[in-house]
């Protein structure tokens, strides 16, 4: 590991220049790549020499987008997918078999909960799901045939927080791999391998494109983990596509600078809405009314840039208030330039009973804000004329 600064590394890991001596690295849009010879073509499929063969499995730009996350989280080594989703799905089948068991927050994504409860059943793959408000169960839920412990943090959409370094305490206590999804903190405000973690994982696609414009996934830890993820991946060809990955190689380079920027808007924006008569609670990790506030201020350099809110009125009051709001944008994604707000009780989580929402800190009023990189007031005037409608 060389000891630049965060911003330094995002910015200049790069690819070599080729004989053109381009200042920004090109865009290998190929499928494959020639050999010299047929040695050299032997001793490429043999993995004696690293290079590119295909870009189902490899591509310059996939690869310099790897290196950077890899440097930004301290791990070892990283595969890029398509899709966040394809870096969580493809993460668990490449390191579990039939018959293993794994522990898992409750308050997960949507599309894992749904991995977790149709899919992985069918391959004899169970979970057991904590509370990640009371961590000092966890441990009742761990099983001989325990293989993984997971968990997001902050949470999607309830914005809790977990204590990584219990996290990774236990994982070590009873030899389970630790993954962390990332995501919504991004390297920049929390590295989760120093806290114990083996694998961590992120769709691409949130903050880090921070634009709205591509799909894409990657994790990154351990060297020997990420090398069955990589060897499943390349024969079931979740991959990244190299101008994703040169989008997303380009806009780490402003990670930090527009993270820094969306946390201040959305520092401000909770500390507003805390103090609004139409709000019944406000979750953001660096208010200090947020339960986990110690932990978060602890392991987190800012708090993001998701605000969860609970509107008084229900699944009711959430609809009216989307439907009120004018300049915001009523989207599924989040970590965008553009404040978007979600309902998460009628949307990304409706196909969750009303018990599986609440486990999972759905209230019916509550709404996810991501705060986007707008002028704060503009997105205060909005926020404040939706709830009063």
């Amino acid at each position: 590991m060389s000891h630049k600064n965060f911003e330094t590394e995002a910015i200049r890991t790069q690819l070599e220049r080729s004989q053109f001596q381009e200042h920004t690295t090109p865009m290998y849009i190929t499928s494959s790549f020639v050999f010299d010879d047929a040695e050299d073509m032997r001793a490429s499929f043999s993995e004696e020499k690293e290079r590119n063969i295909y870009s189902r499995f490899s591509n310059p730009n996939t690869t310099e987008f790897v290196e950077k996350v890899i440097k930004m989280e301290g791990a070892e080594d990283g595969y890029a997918f398509a899709t966040g989703m394809a870096a969580i799905y493809s993460t668990f089948a490449a390191l579990l078999s039939s018959g293993d068991h794994i522990v898992s927050a409750r308050s997960v994504f949507g599309s894992t909960h749904t991995l977790f409860t149709k899919y992985f059943p069918k391959w004899n793959i169970e979970t057991s799901y904590f509370d990640i408000n009371k961590p000092e169960e966890i441990e009742q839920y761990i099983k001989p045939n325990s293989k993984i412990l997971y968990a997001e943090s902050p949470t999607n959409p309830g914005v809790d927080i977990i204590d990584l370094e219990l996290l990774g305490n236990i994982a070590k206590k009873h030899n389970l791999l630790l993954i962390i999804d990332n995501c919504f903190a991004t390297p920049y405000i929390q590295q989760p391998i120093k806290f114990g973690a083996d694998l961590v994982v992120h769709s691409a696609t949130k903050l880090m494109d921070g634009q709205g414009r591509v799909l894409g996934g990657v994790v990154v830890g351990k060297s020997d983990l990420v090398r069955e993820i990589y060897l499943f991946s390349r024969n079931t060809g979740p991959a990244m596509s190299p101008f994703n990955a040169w989008v997303l190689s380009k806009s780490l380079e402003t990670l930090a600078v527009r993270v820094d920027k969306h946390c201040e808007n959305a520092l401000k924006i909770a500390d507003f809405l805390e103090n609004h008569p139409k709000v019944n609670r406000v979750k953001y990790p660096f208010l200090k009314s947020h339960p986990q506030y110690q932990i978060a201020i602890n392991q987190m350099k800012l708090g993001g840039n998701i605000i969860a809110i609970d509107i008084k009125g229900g699944i009711k009051a959430g609809r009216k208030f989307l439907n009120a709001i004018k300049m915001c944008s009523l989207s599924a994604n989040l970590g965008d330039t553009r404040t978007i707000v979600t309902h998460p009780a009628s949307t990304t989580h409706s196909k969750l009973t009303s018990e599986e929402q609440l486990s999972a800190g759905i209230f019916p009023g509550l709404v996810r804000i991501s705060v986007g990189l707008e002028h704060v007031n503009d997105v205060i005037k909005d926020l404040d004329q939706a709830l009063n409608s």
